[in-house]
């Protein structure tokens, strides 16, 4: 008999588990062990078990991940931790995952973990160099779609949800979406600005979606991209959703200008101080408006993140991924279906957010049929990209085999200009970009097997 939510949970009790999740603002580490203990008994892959393991590990062993556990699990609004924390932890990791593994087995192609959707394209912002900033501005899906979407996600074990935009605040039923679907866990890419005080309290009503913010570094830098007066709009915004109970992180894009910055003390402090719980932080790639090689890290820039971030992570309460360089962690790269895959306004279905090019549409088949794409096939015979995980991306790390898949596929831009990176200057560029990464990926093995062997020296 095939295993599905409503048959997990006959073994494992929704009562029992929501009851946990209850008692976790009493005594949240002590609670949070015992719900992790029912997470590696239930889990069906070693894999999983060892992912639990690691973040028991973590809590005991790091004051500041035992603190961000504690403060999430302590102060979140009592509907945040009912809907958002369990439908991310219980729906989509606990039983989503081990139901997308069996069914990707049996049905012969892989069904990720998470979907990316931008439900609208218009933005009440015009950034500089905006990623998607060359997509059409007048594009919105239909709400019939985007609920139907969520049925055919959830029938394949998809519980977790992320949404970019545009805006998706500007998306008209996005809180009717959200309540429709409360055993779902909503993330939003959001510039922040149209989180006033009526949206703060619809998102702690809802209780099942978490704004990620987006921010460039401190008033300047922020501003300079977004426009004037967003940064103070911004850190009202987090006041808000950190008075009220939400969780929500940042979203921060590193360029050469500002990388420095970004992950300062004094800046890590300031998001710690505001309430961020987690941030993402993307390396810029030269798509979308305006695109400029120039801003992206150099190679150094991007070996220093790739000592940084761990340290960030056992110093600061604050769960930060590197979306590039914790290719170590996901074992390559993660688009093209693996284990996301991005959809338009306008329906198209692109492998990554920063990869436009596509050969289907959801208005034209169901998720099923778009996940056994010749697009998506082709990425994921190639996957991973380099047997070096710190060299994870088809797009800068690994150009000609963007390439290839675009021409093997026959994927077809989808914006004009986003056929860029393929060739040319920007193209020529990333080749040598490319190159020089994985001179430097060189060097930084070297570094941490001489380590190794110092540690192991010193027992």
């Amino acid at each position: 008999m095939p295993v599905n939510l409503s048959f997990a949970k006959r073994y494992v009790s929704e009562a029992l588990l929501r009851e946990g999740l209850t008692y976790l603002s009493k005594d949240p580490v002590g609670n949070l062990t015992k719900i992790l203990a029912v997470g590696k008994l239930i889990a069906q892959r070693e894999e999983h078990r060892q992912a639990i393991a690691a973040i028991e590990y973590n809590i005991k062993t790091y004051p500041a991940v035992r603190t961000l556990a504690e403060d999430v699990l302590r102060h979140s609004h009592p509907n945040i931790r009912e809907h958002l924390i369990y439908n991310w932890a219980v729906n989509s990791a606990l039983l989503g995952i081990p139901r997308q593994r069996q069914l990707s087995e049996k049905l012969g192609y892989n069904i990720p973990h998470f979907l990316l959707i931008d439900p609208t394209s218009a933005c009440n912002l015009r950034c500089k160099g905006c990623w998607a900033g060359e997509y059409p501005h007048h594009d919105i899906l239909s709400y019939d779609r985007l609920d139907q979407l969520l049925v055919e996600a959830k029938e394949l074990g998809i519980y977790w949800i992320v949404m970019s935009g545009g805006e998706p605040f500007l998306y008209p039923r996005l809180f009717d979406l959200a309540a429709k679907h409360n055993d779902m866990a909503f993330m939003l890419y959001t510039n922040g600005t149209l989180i006033d005080d009526k949206v703060a309290d619809q998102i702690i009503e809802v209780g099942n979606i978490s704004p990620a913010i987006s921010l460039e570094g401190w008033e300047k830098e922020t501003d300079d991209r977004r426009g004037e007066g967003v940064f103070r709009r911004i850190t009202a915004a987090m006041d808000r959703l950190r008075a009220r109970g939400a969780v929500f992180g940042v979203s921060l894009t590193a360029t050469r200008e500002n990388v420095d910055i970004i992950t300062s003390d004094a800046f890590l402090d300031f998001l710690t101080e505001k309430g961020a719980r987690y941030g993402w932080l993307f390396h810029y790639i030269p798509i979308g408006r305006n695109p400029d090689p120039n801003l992206m890290l150099t190679p150094e820039q991007r070996a220093f993140l790739a000592r940084r971030v761990p340290y960030i992570r056992t110093h600061w309460p604050l769960l930060l991924a590197d979306f590039w360089n914790d290719g170590e962690y996901t074992q390559g790269c993660i688009a093209g279906g693996r284990r996301y895959l991005h959809i338009t306004p306008n329906g198209t279905v692109e492998p990554c957010a920063f990869v436009h090019f596509a050969t289907d549409n959801i208005y034209e088949k169901s998720l099923a049929e778009v996940l056994q794409s010749p697009l998506f096939r082709s990425f994921q015979k190639r996957q991973p990209f380099s047997k070096d995980h710190l060299r994870p991306c088809p797009i800068i790390d690994v150009p000609v085999a963007l390439r290839t898949i675009v021409r093997e596929s026959g994927a077809k831009p989808t914006h004009p200009g986003a056929e860029t990176v393929l060739s040319g200057a920007i193209g020529s560029f990333l080749d040598e970009r490319s190159r020089a990464w994985a001179r430097e990926v060189a060097k930084l093995r070297a570094e941490r097997a001489e380590a190794d062997k110092a540690r192991a020296a010193g027992r």
